[in-house]
C-alpha cells in the first residue's frame, strides 16, 4: 500500500462516524424517533454524563435521538457501585423527572453494567419503566469478572492493587463529571458482574429472561415492562482508538467465545434479542472513543434511532 492510499484510510476511519452523524443531523427532522415515554440514558461502570464540559459518554447519541423528535435524559450514577445502589440513584431521577417535568414512564437505554441496573429498576418500580434495552450489557455474567476472581484471588496483594487503582479512577471520573467524591468499589462490582452472580440476579429479576441457553427472552415481561438486547462481537476495530488494546486483552478471558472484549455474544442476550453481533467492540457500542470504529460499521445512533422508532410504533 502506498503512502497516499494509507494516508487516505486512515482519514476515512476518521471521517466515517463523523460522515455520518452529520448526515443524520441534515435529514432527520421527521420525527421518526418521537417516542410516547423519553428515552434516558443509563451509563456503564465507570460511567458518567460528561466528563470535564466536553467528554461525551454517549457521544453524539444523545443529539442523533433529538434529531429525530425523541426527548432524551442522561443518568448520572455513581461510577462504582452495585446495581441496587446505583438503580435507587436511577429511580430517585426519575422520580424527579415526573415531577418537573409529569413524565408517566420511561424507555431505558442501558449500556454495559448500566442493563443490570435498568433492569433492577424495571423489577422494583415498573411503574417508571416502559421499557428497558440493554447495550451489550452482561446480563449473563461475564468471563472477564469471572478472570479477575482467579488472577486476583480473594486477600491477594494483586487484587488490592487493582481495587486501588479501580476505586481511584471511579473517584477521579465522580469528581471530574460534577458529582463530587463518592466511595467507589470495584471489588463488589466486579463480583457482582461474575456469571455464579448474574445467576443469581437474573433468578432475583427474571422478567425478560432467555428461555433457553443463547435464547431470546420474552418482549414482554411479567411486570409489563418491554425488554430489548443488543451487542456485539468485534474486539479490535479501528487500529487509530486506544481503547481497542485494552479490549483486545479482556478479550483473552474468552477463550473461544465470540465477545465484544467485555461482554460475550450469548451473555447480552435480554428480551427479545434485536441483534447480537453488530462489528462493535464493548466501546463501540456507545461510539467510544471519539467515535472511532470499524470502516462502514453501523452507527450506533442509527441503530437506537430505529429502536426509539420501534418503541414508537409500539405505542411506546
Amino acid at each position: 500500500m502506498n503512502k497516499h492510499l494509507a494516508r487516505m484510510v486512515v482519514w476515512l476511519a476518521l471521517l466515517c462516524p463523523a460522515m455520518s452523524a452529520m448526515a443524520i443531523t441534515a435529514t432527520t427532522t421527521d420525527g421518526y424517533a418521537r417516542t410516547r415515554f423519553p428515552i434516558v440514558l443509563v451509563p456503564g461502570s465507570f460511567g458518567f454524563d460528561m466528563l470535564l464540559g466536553f467528554i461525551d459518554y454517549w457521544s453524539d447519541i444523545p443529539q442523533q435521538l433529538r434529531q429525530g423528535g425523541a426527548e432524551v435524559y442522561l443518568a448520572r450514577l455513581n461510577p462504582l457501585a452495585v446495581n441496587p445502589a446505583r438503580g435507587e440513584q436511577l429511580i430517585s431521577q426519575l422520580e424527579n423527572l415526573q415531577a418537573v417535568y409529569g413524565y408517566r414512564r420511561f424507555n431505558l437505554y442501558a449500556h454495559s453494567q448500566g442493563g443490570l441496573t435498568a433492569r433492577y429498576v424495571a423489577a422494583v418500580r415498573p411503574d417508571l419503566v416502559a421499557s428497558v434495552t440493554t447495550l451489550s450489557a452482561p446480563n449473563g455474567g461475564s468471563l472477564f469478572a469471572d478472570g479477575n476472581t482467579v488472577l486476583a484471588p480473594p486477600g491477594s496483594l494483586q487484587r488490592r492493587i487493582l481495587a486501588a487503582i479501580s476505586d481511584l479512577g471511579g473517584e477521579l471520573i465522580s469528581i471530574a463529571s460534577g458529582q463530587g467524591l463518592q466511595t467507589e468499589d470495584w471489588l463488589a462490582v466486579n463480583a457482582s458482574m461474575t456469571t455464579a452472580a448474574m445467576t443469581r440476579f437474573n433468578a432475583l429479576y427474571p422478567a425478560g429472561a432467555p428461555g433457553r441457553p443463547c435464547g431470546g427472552g420474552p418482549e414482554v415481561g411479567a411486570n409489563g415492562v418491554r425488554y430489548y438486547s443488543l451487542g456485539g462481537t468485534a474486539v479490535l476495530t479501528n487500529p487509530l482508538d486506544p481503547s481497542d488494546d485494552g479490549m483486545v486483552l479482556t478479550s483473552l478471558f474468552f477463550g473461544s467465545v465470540r465477545n465484544d472484549g467485555l461482554v460475550g455474544k450469548c451473555a447480552s442476550h435480554w428480551g427479545e434479542v434485536l441483534r447480537d453481533d453488530y462489528p462493535w467492540n464493548h466501546l463501540d457500542a456507545v461510539n467510544q472513543i471519539f467515535g472511532l470504529r470499524a470502516l462502514f460499521s453501523p452507527d450506533p445512533g442509527e441503530v437506537y434511532r430505529a429502536q426509539a422508532n420501534r418503541l414508537k410504533q409500539s405505542g411506546l
